[in-house]
């Protein structure tokens, strides 16, 4: 838990002030602001499968540890680099580092939490959530005074991490040589997980939709305001919102959710609840349709609604995947999860950015926010259809009595 809220907090002080520092003291154009944060994502999202084989094969503390120390390189490498093949380097070296931590963070916390998964997912996204509120704070506090500062400061953050779990972390028993198969076997054996990856291909939709706090949400707050300080409060208001939500309500709404429908049936409702963040836009998409009051509310509600669907699917989603590995190779199955998931985020980023110029063009505001919540249905009709058919029926959903005996 420490561990993820110093990775987002480390993360999140520079991340979201790259781009200005590349265009800004370094000049760079456009194209290789974007080659450079696309070199990053892709050395992340391309190689989660890398990292999960990796962690079922060696331990997951390793590569904890080894996501860290490389972590911190690449961000020591951004504080001294000025030239674009160094930055190429240290942006692909933060970007593989993630993939090798996160999948492991993940099936170590599946593990060591054992039939309360579900309870430590939640607990997990709090932290998760307060760690992406205070580190962009903090890095705005140093970014004022020099970037490279702020890059020093991450790497120390990562150094530390990786001391911390060196020392403090207790080592999660590796398998044994006799018990590895080849890669190319367990990657088979992965891929031929039916079930999870139509699971998998389900979750799409869920991430195209939240991933739209960086991208519509945004885009949206520039058109109610234009280019100003007013722009900027919208989105900080955004995040500022949806890290609250997060960090206020997540247990609670989990255990709720878990006395009254279990595990897949919350599954389900959190998806429908995502889908329906975007129905406030869809009734105010403009400051000119019932005042720019209503529809900056319209604005925050949908952050609001947003934020309570994700809260209310993370835990249970994260749970659904290690049921569907079926507790073998659990970090492999999260990596291939994660890379499925971030090629359909790819793909709706472009579709959605596409569908906002074209809503803005043919002055039909709503378009946009109507294909949201139709993808929103869409995913939540995907996992209910599955769930119907069994297959996320892998475990006894937990009763009233059994949840509360185990928080």
């Amino acid at each position: 838990m420490v561990n993820q809220f110093g990775i987002n907090v480390g993360f999140y002080m520079l991340m979201p002030y790259l781009a200005g520092y590349l265009a800004g003291p370094l000049g760079m154009a456009a194209w290789i602001v974007g080659l450079v944060l696309g070199v990053r994502n892709f050395s992340q999202q391309g190689m989660f499968l890398i990292g999960g084989t990796l962690a079922d094969r060696f331990g997951y503390r390793p590569l904890i540890v080894a996501g860290s120390v490389l972590r911190t390189a690449g961000f020591l490498l951004l504080a001294f680099s000025d030239t674009l093949p160094a930055i190429l380097i240290a942006s692909a070296a933060t970007g593989f580092a993630g993939a090798l931590f996160n999948p492991a963070v993940r099936a170590y916390l599946a593990a060591d939490s054992g039939p309360r998964r579900v309870e430590a997912f939640a607990v997990f996204n709090v932290f998760y959530q307060a760690g992406i509120l205070l580190g962009p704070v903090l890095g705005l506090t140093m970014v004022a005074w020099d970037f490279r500062i702020t890059c020093a400061v991450a790497a120390l953050v990562f150094a530390a991490l990786a001391v911390l779990q060196l020392t403090a972390l207790p080592p999660h028993p590796a398998r044994s040589a006799g018990e590895r198969e080849p890669v190319l076997a367990e990657w088979c054996s992965v891929l031929s997980n039916k079930p999870f990856l139509l699971f998998a291909a389900a979750m799409i939709g869920f991430y195209v939709l939240t991933f739209q706090v960086y991208l519509a949400l945004p885009l949206q707050a520039q058109a109610l305001t234009g280019v100003n300080v007013s722009d900027t409060a919208l989105v900080t208001g955004i995040f500022v919102i949806s890290g609250l939500v997060s960090i206020l309500g997540q247990v609670r709404l989990t255990r709720w959710l878990a006395e009254r429908f279990g595990s897949s049936r919350s599954l389900v409702l959190g998806l429908l609840v995502t889908a329906a963040a975007f129905l406030p836009l869809t009734l105010a998409p403009t400051s000119s349709t019932f005042g720019p009051f209503v529809a900056v509310l319209a604005l925050m509600a949908t952050a609001t609604l947003l934020a309570l669907g994700t809260i209310a699917t993370f835990p249970f989603e994260m749970d659904s995947v290690v049921m569907l590995a079926r507790d073998r190779l659990v970090a492999t199955h999260y990596g291939l999860y994660n890379t499925i998931v971030g090629v359909g985020i790819l793909a709706g980023n472009l579709l959605a950015g596409r569908l906002f110029e074209i809503a803005q063009e043919k002055g039909a505001p709503s378009l946009l926010w109507l294909a949201l919540t139709a993808v929103g249905l869409l995913s939540a009709f995907a996992v209910f259809t599955l769930r119907h058919a069994g297959m996320l029926a892998g475990r006894k959903e937990p009763t009233s009595v059994e949840v509360s005996a185990t928080s």
